[in-house]
């Protein structure tokens, strides 16, 4: 292989006018991630130089090139005239570049770096071009791809321009390209425009190629992974896939999953072996789960860690900083927002635990609130070590309850309560003997 990075050319200027969007196509969201920030975490796993090309006034998908490929270059292609039009605009990054050169497209977002990996594997073993194709159930609306009778890549040929006997081949054209030749620059200069649809087609590279003596070879791959996303339908079928792939990967690695087609994991979630996860779930960006953790079902997680021996559920949500420690029990109908809670504690009833710490094996009994906003800011909730929280109590922040204190049930806690501690706030409790049955007497004589 060679032992100069490729440059990673990403075509982004689409304008996805079947999505039916203001946001551009390229940004919408597989697994809570832009599909130009899938296509640009491949580049990165294969250290390679990245340049975008975007279409006029793209703004929104520069700031997104460069916030997950800061080194990117990205390029304007100002009149959308096809894909070597595309490739050309981003001339300035391989016109001075030595090593290979890789297509990829923005709304393609499943392609693999290991198939990359394979395609740069195809020009080191002598190809000067290499292309990425696939065989699907119906290959109508596709490019073909035209072999010899050794197997080798003759040309492309769009529906549109092919004869019966060419629409009659089974073999795909994904756009993916990998070119490892003299001067890239001028091959695709000498592209032109004739065809149904007058556009400088990039795929006419491999006949010019050819035709100067070069070679070039088809490298395969399954359907799915180069499932191009045009409309919103297809989006869903891009997420499904993505999840499918992402939840055999977590099981392969120890994580079990009792109904996994219920599962919907995150771009970037991370859980460990020994995990036990029940249907239902839903990870949101940034959740670590560590080993051994049992997720009951309908849970909801999002920027929270965790820990080792934890167990939630069913019915809980956590919100951003939530922080478990090992061996915590969060149950039904618990939030956890921006709060801390240490090993061993817990809050098994329909509580809210917002902007707060908890002590190591503390209990927070049902009905719980940690009141942390006051109309314009948050404060902070404090419960020690040990301590003990009664039902149906209101922790009005900020304050702080000392380890090992208890908090009767119904009080609503509004100054600070010292270790060891108990605290009541309760207005006195008043019986008159025999008044439920007056009161009855009374209201059906009403009704008479």
């Amino acid at each position: 292989m060679s032992a100069s990075p490729p440059l990673f050319v990403v075509l982004a200027a689409g304008k996805g006018t079947r999505m039916k969007s203001a946001l551009p196509k390229v940004l919408h969201t597989i697994a809570g991630q832009s599909m130009l920030a899938h296509v640009l975490s491949v580049t990165s796993d294969l250290r390679g130089n990245v340049a975008v090309v975007i279409g006029p006034k793209m703004d929104a998908v520069t700031q997104e090139a460069q916030r997950v490929a800061p080194s990117a270059q990205v390029f304007v292609q100002h009149a959308q005239q096809g894909t070597a039009d595309a490739v050309l605009a981003a001339r300035p990054a391989f016109d001075h570049h030595a090593g290979d050169v890789i297509v990829l497209y923005a709304d393609t977002p499943l392609v693999r770096a290991d198939t990359i990996v394979r395609m740069r594997d195809a020009l080191d073993a002598g190809a000067n071009v290499a292309v990425l194709g696939f065989r699907p159930k119906d290959a109508t609306g596709y490019g073909r791809l035209l072999t010899d009778d050794k197997g080798g890549l003759v040309a492309i040929r769009e529906e549109k321009d092919a004869s019966v006997a060419e629409r009659g081949v089974g073999l795909c054209n994904s756009g993916v390209m990998a070119f490892r030749v003299p001067n890239l620059a001028t091959l695709l200069s000498r592209i032109g425009n004739a065809n149904a649809k007058g556009e400088f087609y990039l795929t006419d590279a491999v006949e010019l190629a050819i035709r100067d003596g070069l070679t070039a070879a088809v490298v395969e791959c399954g359907e799915d992974e180069v499932l191009g996303v045009n409309a919103r339908d297809q989006l869903a079928a891009a997420e499904a896939i993505w999840q499918s792939r992402a939840r055999t990967d977590f099981m392969r690695d120890g994580v079990t999953m009792i109904a996994p087609e219920t599962v919907w994991l995150s771009f970037d979630t991370r859980i460990a072996q020994d995990v036990v996860i029940e249907p239902h779930v839903v990870f949101g960006p940034g959740v670590t789960v560590e080993e051994g953790v049992k997720i009951l079902g309908f849970c909801h997680l999002e920027g929270a860690v965790i820990g080792k021996g934890a167990r939630i559920g069913p019915y809980s949500r956590f919100r951003p900083g939530a922080r478990l420690g090992p061996d915590v029990h969060i149950g039904n109908f618990v939030e956890v927002k921006n709060t801390t809670l240490g090993a061993g504690a817990k809050a098994n009833h329909l509580a809210y635990l917002g902007d707060g710490t908890v002590g190591a094996k503390a209990n927070i009994g049902a009905g719980t609130i940690f009141c942390n906003y006051d109309g314009f800011n948050k404060h902070k909730t404090e419960i020690g070590e040990g301590a003990f929280i009664g039902s149906n109590t209101s922790l009005v922040a900020p304050v702080s309850v000392g380890a090992g204190a208890y908090i009767g049930s119904g009080s609503v806690i509004s100054k600070n309560v010292r270790a060891g501690a108990l605290a009541l706030e309760r207005a006195t409790q008043e019986e008159r003997p025999g008044w439920a049955e007056k009161f009855r007497t009374m209201m059906t004589r009403r009704k008479r």
